[in-house]
């Protein structure tokens, strides 16, 4: 995991809420994507907020849409915001 990367999930009702701080890399991928794993079932809509990410390598943006496609097939919506959230998109 970068260094500085963490990962602060919250909820709200139906919604879960991932807010994304530091660096997004290989490591950091698989922890947000743990998160999903382990409690994204029981919530209607996904948030995952990258507005206060730093550096984005493009290696953690692979590792991520990989497993992103697997992750859309069981759960119902994913909501990327964020002035990053084009580069988890596209």
């Amino acid at each position: 995991m970068a260094s500085n990367f963490q990962l602060f999930p919250y909820r709200n009702k139906n919604n879960l809420h991932l807010q994304l701080y530091g660096d997004f890399d290989g490591n950091s991928a698989h922890e947000v994507i743990n998160v999903l794993k382990k409690h994204g079932a029981d919530f209607l809509h996904i948030f995952i907020d990258t507005n206060d990410l730093s550096d984005i390598y493009p290696f953690g943006i692979d590792v991520f849409q990989k497993h992103l496609n697997t992750l859309e097939k069981q759960f119902d919506s994913f909501i990327f915001i964020g002035k990053h959230k084009h580069i988890f998109t596209s």
